[in-house]
């Protein structure tokens, strides 16, 4: 660094002569260097006796560590919340797609179901199955229809009737 520094009396030389100067001069510092005798060092250990030291209170680096540790803890606490939603919401979209499976399952149960009522409900099978068990029509006038009622919204009484009998 020292050669680049040009003075007021170098101005005069040229770069190639400064260079050689400065190349010189380490060269002759290095000569110095190997000349000189390395002395062994040794080392001791010493102890030291800190209990008397107090250490003062710094009350800046105390308000420092105070407002950092604030800091650091309102950003976990974010990071924490930020956490426990995104978890939740991952959690909600699974109970939504069970839902939905469940729901459609539900759906074919049902229509499962109305087939099946359907199947058993049909007037063909009724008769059929009336004609196994021994079952007739009814005959005329043995099927009693309420009388001059028009209006049924209001409670039936049940009568003891004495039963016809049957023509044979």
């Amino acid at each position: 660094m020292a050669a680049c520094v040009t003075t007021y009396f170098e101005t005069g030389r040229g770069w190639g002569a400064r260079i050689a100067e400065r190349n010189a001069e380490l060269m002759a510092q290095q000569a110095q260097r190997r000349r000189r005798v390395r002395t062994p060092e040794f080392y001791f250990a010493r102890h030291i006796d800190n209990t008397r030291l107090v250490k003062a209170a710094d009350p800046v680096r105390a308000r420092e560590m105070r407002v950092f540790s604030a800091a650091v803890a309102v950003l976990f606490s974010l990071i924490m919340v930020y956490g426990l939603q995104h978890f939740s919401a991952i959690e909600s979209s699974y109970r939504v797609e069970s839902e939905k499976q469940t729901l459609d399952q539900l759906r074919e149960q049902n229509r499962q179901l109305r087939l099946s009522a359907a199947e058993l409900t049909q007037p063909g099978r009724i008769d059929q199955m009336a004609h196994q068990y021994g079952l007739v029509e009814p005959q005329p006038g043995q099927v009693i229809y309420p009388s001059g009622h028009a209006d049924f919204s209001g409670p039936a009484l049940a009568q003891a009737a004495t039963p016809v009998p049957a023509a044979q």
